[in-house]
């Protein structure tokens, strides 16, 4: 594959690695763009195909699916469900921004993410090139642009070192975040319960959630607090907890970072804090866990399967 690298801080290569950006999206290809936090590897979050490519150039497998970044908060009620008042108000209040959110994925949609167990993560980016590209494209899986268990890139050109001809364009923006300043990862919300759960504290912190939330719990709860949000009340009086709902007591932090899945991490996984390198965090999306990536994971097949639904347009809020 040829790849190709653009300088977005010229407006002309910026308008062109753009569009061939938005070429190759379509094209079920992979790109590298810049975000808020670092840069990221970024495929269509509808094609399996696209996906399995992003994971496979990471050197990463299903456990461990990308979050979707979108554009704008509109675009959260086509690709989730059982959205509560609660995550509307802090999607409202962060977005765009460093605020990642859990959600019961939309059942109709077509796509394939990985073992996300019928979860998905979602976040707007605070970086006006990602938002023109996710425009353009509509919502994006997005991994940190890295091999599994190297450090992430924080320029176009420390991703291209790692990931190379796997990769169709390049989007160079600068820095991200800005020269000298080490990333901080975004604070991901668990939505899928009756009560908000802070899985990982990242720029925004638990304190500063409660203060807008009340309810919002911290990661280290008795799962009795913290019931599925789609049982009927007269079910969440009288259910047991689920065991995918169960929540291990081992909060203390470890590095790595970035959002979903591995069902069988070890018990004693563990959550980054704030000022954790932004390597390689994955959350366990079913049992919101955190698991540790740079372990070997099985390689990536072609998944891309049927694709009969349409996805939402890029432009639809």
């Amino acid at each position: 594959m040829s790849t190709t690298s653009y300088n977005c801080t010229n407006e002309q290569q910026r308008v062109e690695g753009l569009a061939h950006a938005q070429k190759a999206i379509a094209a079920k290809q992979i790109i590298v763009m810049p975000t808020d936090t670092v840069y990221g590897v970024a495929a269509d979050a509808f094609s399996p195909q696209a996906v399995a490519t992003l994971l496979a150039a990471k050197g990463r497998g299903r456990n461990m699916p990308p979050p979707v970044l979108i554009p704008r908060i509109g675009t959260m009620e086509g690709l989730a469900t059982e959205i509560s008042d609660d995550a509307r108000k802090l999607a409202e209040k962060y977005w765009p921004g460093p605020l990642t959110l859990i959600f019961h994925a939309q059942p109709t949609l077509t796509w394939d993410l990985g073992e996300t167990k019928g979860t998905v993560a979602l976040r707007v980016p605070d970086d006006q090139l990602a938002l023109d590209l996710l425009t353009i494209t509509g919502p994006l899986a997005v991994s940190s642009a890295n091999r599994t268990g190297q450090t992430a890139a924080q320029t176009g050109s420390e991703a291209r070192s790692q990931l190379a001809e796997s990769v169709e364009v390049y989007l160079e923006g600068g820095f991200r975040p800005l020269e000298g300043t080490d990333p901080t990862p975004s604070t991901i919300v668990d939505a899928t319960g009756l009560r908000l759960r802070v899985v990982r504290e990242g720029a925004i912190s638990l304190e500063e959630i409660q203060r807008m939330i009340p309810s919002a719990l911290g990661r280290d709860v008795e799962p009795e607090m913290w019931a599925p949000v789609n049982l009927s009340k007269d079910a969440t009086e009288t259910a047991e907890p689920q065991a995918d709902s169960e929540v291990p007591a081992d909060p203390e932090p470890q590095a790595d970072s970035e959002v979903p899945a591995d069902p069988d991490a070890p018990a004693n996984s563990e959550v980054p804090a704030a000022d954790a390198p932004a390597e390689e965090l994955a959350i366990d999306v079913a049992s919101h866990e955190p698991v540790v990536s740079g372990e070997s994971v099985p390689d990536v097949s072609d998944t891309d399967t049927d694709t009969n639904l349409q996805k939402p347009e890029a432009t639809a809020s």
